[in-house]
């Protein structure tokens, strides 16, 4: 037995088997709301834009500045905080990273005189993430190129109607994601 997976020329049959060992389903099972051609366009082509803009911006940070997304995001973040720091814990809610996988940047990034680590002052316990001077001069003169990367391969490429429409789509999803507090990356 097969089921259409998705309409006209992007139809295709799918396999509609039961649990391994030939026994049936107990209950009913529902049926998936496969894409249209419409949704199935802006779906792949949202993925294969994400993924050539995600490596050409990649591409020229690396060129431009020598800095991995990770330091840029890094960098970026604890600059605009307030006094260039910010807690490490508040660091990795905002980036959506665990605080193992900050921990181990921020230990790379200290290696190379990007930021430090200092105690909170009010709570021994924490950790604060401080931009040092050559951090912030490493940002300043990295944040050129990179804006002109991202205009130059998405902005300019849209409207500003189109821009608009993005920058509405992006906090509809974002806002559905983060509906329930939790968008922290375990």
């Amino acid at each position: 037995m097969s089921t259409i997976a998705g309409t006209g020329a992007r139809a295709r049959r799918l396999p509609c088997h039961g649990p391994a060992g030939g026994g049936q389903y107990s209950a009913p099972v529902p049926q998936p709301r496969w894409l249209d051609d419409a949704e199935d366009r802006a779906w792949r082509g949202y993925r294969k834009m994400r993924g050539l803009l995600d490596l050409q911006l990649s591409r020229d940070l690396a060129e431009d500045s020598g800095f991995s997304d990770a330091d840029y995001d890094v960098l970026s973040s604890v600059s605009e905080s307030d006094d260039h720091r910010i807690r490490l814990t508040d660091l990795a809610r905002r980036m959506l990273w665990s605080k193992s996988r900050l921990s181990h940047q921020i230990t790379r990034m200290q290696q190379r005189g990007l930021v430090d680590r200092e105690e909170h002052p009010a709570d021994g316990r924490g950790t604060v993430v401080v931009l040092t001077d050559h951090g912030w001069e490493a940002i300043r003169a990295a944040a050129p190129a990179h804006v002109a990367s991202v205009r130059r391969h998405l902005l300019d490429r849209l409207s500003r109607e189109q821009i608009e429409a993005l920058g509405d789509i992006a906090e509809a999803v974002v806002r559905h994601l983060s509906a329930d507090g939790d968008t922290e990356r375990r």
